[in-house]
């Protein structure tokens, strides 16, 4: 959807960080097909320095094509597609010094271009499967250096199908729950708690002043605490990053359709959690 138009409301919320020159270089530039929208959606775009067209944070979207996983449910590689997208890359552009972008990408896990993003970003994947050939390209990428972001799914059986995929890229190793005390949690703006973002239909707001914060699960489990587990390196470098029970694309996505979602969702909890997360990968 649309921006939000209130830009002074958000520019207020958050402030300006300077993160200097360490965005990792990216070379190359997906293709478009007829799968890949072109179209903005009402999102202004900027000028970037067409002298270093590689020194850019590009914000780059994992397709994947598989979908019979055990966990059920979910809209698969293309949910919140293109809108958080590109408000995410616009806000990224706009909060920080950061150089972003315009153009978001969508790759797959075995496309020759993957090296030229260290940030990855993939939703839904409670039915994901990968094939042979994702796997061993998604180790290849996270060993050398990849960061990947995973987000917006809910409930024991979605996790569970996921772990068992990570699995397959990582015999050796197990996410482990993330302490709130970790870097990525403060690097930029400091979060007091780890942050639960519904999907906007989901949100709720009662007249003693609670607010429904999570989703149900179609398995029933207890989906009111959110989860953010990490899969690291030898350095204790975090190659997987994994938002659950949480849906912090729908913050973006949705910033401009409700004031009260974009105040309380938006501006607190999705995007200095995304912004955090993306910094956090390119310095690391």
């Amino acid at each position: 959807m649309k921006l939000n138009r209130s830009s002074v409301a958000i520019a207020l919320s958050f402030a300006v960080i300077g993160i200097g020159s360490v965005v990792l270089a990216q070379r190359g530039r997906w293709r478009r097909d007829d799968s890949i929208e072109t179209d903005r959606r009402g999102v202004p775009t900027w000028e970037v320095d067409s002298k270093f067209p590689a020194d850019m944070f590009t914000f780059a979207r994992v397709r994947y094509e598989s979908y019979g996983g055990y966990g059920r449910g979910g809209g698969g590689w293309r949910t919140d597609y293109p809108d958080s997208d590109l408000n995410f890359s616009l806000r990224l552009q706009q909060l920080t010094s950061m150089k972003v972008n315009p153009d978001p990408v969508v790759v797959e896990l075995t496309d020759e271009k993957l090296f030229d993003y260290p940030f990855l970003y993939l939703i839904e994947p409670g039915a994901l499967v990968f094939d042979q050939a994702e796997v061993e390209a998604l180790r290849r990428y996270c060993y050398n250096g990849g960061f990947l972001m995973v987000d917006d799914f809910w409930g024991d059986a979605q996790y569970e199908n996921l772990a068992r995929e990570l699995k397959r890229v990582f015999p050796d190793r197990d996410p482990a729950e993330v302490p709130l005390s970790h870097e990525i949690f403060h690097c930029v703006y400091d979060m007091k708690e780890k942050p639960q973002v519904p999907a906007i239909g989901q949100a709720y707001r009662m007249a003693n002043g609670q607010i429904g914060t999570w989703e149900q699960s179609w398995d029933g489990s207890d989906t009111r605490t959110p989860h953010y587990r990490a899969i690291t390196d030898d350095e204790d470098r975090i190659m997987v990053f994994i938002c659950h029970n949480t849906d912090l694309g729908d913050g973006w996505e949705r910033e401009g359709e409700d004031q009260w979602y974009f105040d309380e969702f938006s501006v607190k909890k999705a995007y200095p959690m995304g912004i955090n997360i993306v910094t956090y990968a390119m310095t690391h």
